[in-house]
């Protein structure tokens, strides 16, 4: 192999594997993901921390799974009434070298239609989709109904 095979070859897979780790999901990394599982067709709801190690924002702009048919983003919030409510949320920014948490009563993913009920501590995939196209797939913890944390 010539000298400049090879170089042109370092170069490309440097330029590959930069360019690997420059997706908004190879930013974040995910952690104490958790899902509080609810008794019969209830929806479930997920939680999950999420920290961007990168110098960019990242924008979160949904999830998937193929055990839950529908996976939404949403926030629990307190109205100009007093009442608690959730609402769909389109998107959530993850500052640069900021983290966000998925949480009961704040932000989180609302779990419906399972396919097969998950098990009191067994793990639910779901990926995390972000708004360059790039995908987190994170192992969740399934909780009982009564539970506040991943542990």
């Amino acid at each position: 192999m010539t000298a400049r095979r090879l170089l042109f070859g370092l170069t490309w897979g440097l330029l590959l594997s930069g360019s690997a780790h420059c997706t908004q999901a190879g930013q974040i990394a995910a952690s104490h993901a958790w899902i509080r599982l609810l008794p019969g067709d209830l929806p479930a709801g997920g939680y999950v921390a999420l920290r961007n190690s990168g110098a960019d924002g990242v924008v979160l702009i949904g999830a998937h799974s193929k055990t839950y048919a529908s996976v939404m983003l949403h926030q629990s919030i307190r109205d100009a009434a007093g009442m608690d409510r959730m609402v769909m949320v389109r998107h959530l920014a993850i500052p640069a070298h900021g983290q966000v948490a998925l949480s009961p009563a704040g932000y989180h993913l609302m779990l419906e239609q399972a396919s097969s009920a998950p098990k009191v501590d067994g793990t639910v995939q779901i990926t995390l989709d972000f708004a360059d196209g790039s995908h987190l797939p994170v192992a969740f913890l399934v909780r009982p109904a009564n539970a506040t944390d991943a542990n």
